[in-house]
């Protein structure tokens, strides 16, 4: 697992990226050998965050938890990408090894049962051609926290979206 630390507003010490090699080393089994885990961590005030995004094959998963101290922070969002993990081991059989999602199984509740996808609705609209700011101002007059157009110059989809901290962000599909 190639593994990138990043420090906000901190220098990370070297016995937090020695925890963070450690920990992280017990999720290799969960994927394939050119998995990429970025660890995040950010000081605000009291509190310190930690965001775990791992990529693997195209595919992402991320937790992201805040706490006193930054190890704990960590072990915390380590235990949610687990769980998650776990939860959602029959549809990520493709994705990750599945005799390791198994054996680990049996560490977790395994009365938790697993959620369906229920889709309730489909909706159909029209996708208009608009820049970042004017969708931004139709997903605010909508009370949305999304909005998908069709960005104005490429005429390829995007989405503008809400941020917990109140910003805004893009989604821009790769080709």
């Amino acid at each position: 697992m190639k593994i990138s630390c990043t420090g906000r507003k901190v220098a990370l010490k070297d016995a937090f990226l020695e925890r963070v090699d450690a920990r992280l080393a017990k999720l290799d089994k969960f994927f394939s050998p050119d998995v990429q885990a970025q660890v995040t961590v950010t000081v605000e005030k009291d509190w310190q965050t930690v965001e775990l995004t791992v990529k693997d094959k195209g595919f992402m998963m991320r937790a992201e938890k805040s706490a006193e101290r930054m190890e704990d922070a960590f072990d915390a969002a380590v235990e949610v990408l687990t769980r998650r993990i776990i939860k959602n081991r029959k549809r990520l059989d493709t994705r990750v090894c599945q005799p390791a999602v198994e054996a680990v199984a049996t560490d977790y509740s395994a009365d938790e049962p697993e959620d369906e996808y229920n889709i309730i609705r489909e909706k159909r609209f029209f996708v208009k051609p608009s820049t970042a700011e004017e969708a931004i101002l139709e997903m605010n007059m909508l009370g949305h926290d999304f909005y998908l157009y069709r960005d104005a110059d490429s005429f390829e989809i995007h989405c503008v979206y809400r941020r917990k901290d109140g910003s805004y962000g893009v989604l821009i599909p790769e080709k």
